[in-house]
């Protein structure tokens, strides 16, 4: 009886992931019965999903806003020459929304509400133009417990991500500041690129682009970015000595 082969995969893995931690991904792929098993740093696939020119000498930049992490990672020739993660991203934005309402209007929330009237109208910017954006969640009353909507605005949620978003900027800003003078001037004409759910926040390419001076586009179908590179690389042959050397596939 002949054994069918287990299928060849490749992982995103955080860029601040130790040696140890990815041997341990490694093997788990292995014995969950792949046949073999490549990682990759999650801002280098989100790059290479992004069209970014990852594999010429040429600086880039991606900031991947992630469920819980944001990763910022600069890049050229295939390889990370510097990144930074902070654990903020989509989850955060949730739970911060969660608690702002529940402080300002004595209602309990959940997770799923959280993020359906972020998406719905969510914001990065505190803009008063906001007040006129409205949308209606439905929780829990805490004091008296009984179920209960009432209407938030744009502005409202806009308030209650500053915190969040403000750690993403720095983290941005950290990155920018470990840029070798080349790649910064490859930065300053390429700009950034953002990736992830948390990318869709409305205004925050915007903030991004006040804060930093740079220029700063949202990739195409950011959400996908991360899977879309990591099937490019373990489709090209080149991209696959990379992922074994740096990635720690062994």
């Amino acid at each position: 009886m002949l054994l069918s082969r287990g299928p060849e995969i490749v992982i995103g893995i955080p860029s601040s992931s130790t040696e140890v931690e990815r041997r341990v991904v490694h093997a788990a792929a292995l014995n969950a019965g792949a046949r073999e098993a490549w990682l990759i740093e999650e801002p280098l696939a989100a790059a290479i999903g992004a069209e970014l020119p990852v594999d010429r000498p040429i600086g880039s930049m991606i900031v991947d806003i992630g469920g819980g992490t944001t990763e910022v990672a600069i890049m050229a020739m295939k390889r990370l020459t510097f990144s930074a993660s902070e654990r903020v991203g989509g989850d955060k934005m949730d739970e911060a929304i969660a608690s702002y309402i529940r402080t300002r209007h004595n209602l309990e929330i959940g997770s799923t509400t959280a993020e359906r009237i972020k998406t719905e109208i969510g914001s990065a910017s505190t803009d008063a133009s906001g007040q006129h954006v409205v949308g209606h969640v439905g929780g829990r009353d805490v004091v008296t417990g009984a179920l209960s909507e009432l209407q938030v605005t744009q502005q409202e949620l806009a308030e209650a991500l500053q915190n969040v978003i403000q750690q993403i900027v720095a983290v941005v800003n950290v990155a920018l500041s470990h840029a070798g003078p080349e790649i910064a001037s490859d930065i300053i004409n390429q700009g950034l690129v953002l990736t992830g759910g948390g990318a869709l926040l409305k205004d925050l390419d915007t903030l991004l682009r006040d804060a930093t001076g740079l220029p700063v586009r949202v990739a195409d179908n950011p959400r996908s970015c991360v899977v879309l590179g990591a099937a490019a690389a373990l489709s090209d042959p080149e991209y696959r000595t990379e992922l074994h050397s740096t990635a720690g596939a062994i």
